[in-house]
């Protein structure tokens, strides 16, 4: 069997990385599994670049100023939405011609345009679609926060200008997605159940089999080690307790870092002794910035690509924390548990799938400063640390090793899989 997995990046961001890690785990289990970006970053030869160079750029911008238009030439929202308007047609390539299965995962800002997806629909290979985020589901956000208008069908999207119209971007794109899935079968793959819930309520999908599998995790990167050692070759203190936050740029409010500064504030101010103890640890692009939002000690890391320096970060601290606003199944907590390290989330997503509430660590009351004040409290004053490590490395193992989530797909692209 050959598999051919598209993603717009070969290594920025978590779907590249998931992506990544599922080539490697169907081809440690028997799949002949490769990959097709825009983005190309390494020299790895089992990963083809394709619509890159001006024609990529192009797309992109295209794609961009016709969301920037719709959005009244305002920045806000213009990272949030997406029409895959402007693409690559990549059935023309070897790489796809070659494939018996058409694996899709984060195809966006100018990847893959809606015709595009079409015409590989219209080859009659298998095709799967793993979902990152909503927007396969919805017509045009990644987030649907509170929005339920994707159960019916989008309009009136409040991330317009306006709270948008009966006929706005939304509306019309939405359309434009009925048409493309008209009379196609497509098997999407959510990485959570939380996920493949909401999927399974969008009117889009109605009638399209959903299946929830969640990403893999290479252990032989992400592993425990040392603490005293990890600390020592980063430079970080050895005689701290460090909290790590870790995003891809830490200034996305979604990630909730204006939370994690009013919990470090409750801390400072009803457990002094222990503040004066503790420091932060800040692993992502614009990490200097949010230095002076905290009343302790931050170690601002910026942006690092290097899996295994990433690893020495986890293993050098005591806890993981990730206050998102919404979240799938993020590949961070996950890497997190694989170093043996307890983490503390908010109630929502697909977190609470993967934090056992006081048994691998801690899952706090959605948008709650004060209670994830306590998680980080009781992780690292109160609970049994060893006991945490035990249980998060334990669930790893269970849950999300290569093996157990590469059989699964492969049950997928033999179209033997059930929804669950």
């Amino acid at each position: 069997m050959r598999v051919l997995i598209v993603n717009t990046s070969e290594r920025t961001g978590g779907a590249a990385v998931a992506a990544n890690r599922l080539m490697v785990a169907l081809n440690n289990n028997g799949v002949k599994a490769r990959m097709l970006v825009r983005d190309k970053s390494t020299d790895d030869l089992l990963v083809s670049q394709w619509g890159g160079g001006w024609r990529g750029q192009w797309n992109f911008l295209l794609e961009r100023l016709s969301v920037w238009l719709r959005l009244r030439l305002r920045r806000k929202h213009l990272w949030d939405l997406d029409v895959a308007c402007a693409g690559t047609d990549i059935t023309s390539t070897r790489e796809f011609q070659e494939a018996d299965v058409v694996h899709l995962h984060w195809v966006n800002q100018g990847m893959l345009s809606l015709k595009d997806i079409r015409r590989i629909l219209d080859s009659g290979k298998r095709v799967v679609w793993t979902m990152h985020d909503m927007w396969p589901a919805t017509a045009i956000c990644h987030l649907t926060m509170e929005c339920r208008q994707f159960t019916t069908g989008c309009c009136r999207c409040p991330y317009l200008p306006g709270g948008g119209s009966d006929n706005d971007l939304s509306a019309k794109t939405w359309r434009r997605k009925q048409k493309m899935l008209e009379g196609r079968q497509i098997t999407f793959v959510a990485c959570s159940e939380w996920l493949a819930s909401e999927a399974r309520e969008s009117a889009l999908l109605k009638g399209q089999r959903v299946v929830s599998i969640p990403n893999p995790i290479d252990t032989s990167i992400f592993r425990p080690a040392d603490k005293v050692a990890s600390r020592q070759k980063l430079g970080l203190p050895t005689d701290m307790k460090l909290i790590l936050f870790v995003s891809q740029r830490v200034t996305n409010r979604n990630k909730g870092m204006d939370y994690l500064a009013k919990a470090c504030e409750s801390i400072c101010e009803h457990q002094p002794q222990l503040a004066q103890q503790t420091a932060l640890v800040v692993l992502g692009g614009h990490a200097e910035e949010v230095k002076s939002t905290f009343p302790m000690k931050v170690f601002p890391q910026g942006y690092v690509s290097d899996p295994r320096r990433i690893a020495a970060l986890y293993n050098a601290s005591d806890l993981f924390v990730l206050p998102s606003l919404s979240e799938n199944l993020p590949n961070t907590i996950m890497e997190a548990m694989a170093c043996g390290v307890p983490c503390v989330g908010f109630r929502t997503g697909g977190i609470p799938e993967m934090i056992d509430h006081k048994k691998n660590g801690y899952v706090a009351n959605y948008r709650d400063a004060d209670d994830l004040a306590n998680g980080l409290t009781w992780v690292l004053s109160e609970a049994d640390a060893e006991a945490l490590s035990k249980d998060a490395l334990h669930k790893v193992g269970r849950c999300w090793s290569q093996s157990s989530v590469a059989k699964r797909y492969i049950e997928v692209y033999e179209g033997n899989q059930t929804e669950e």
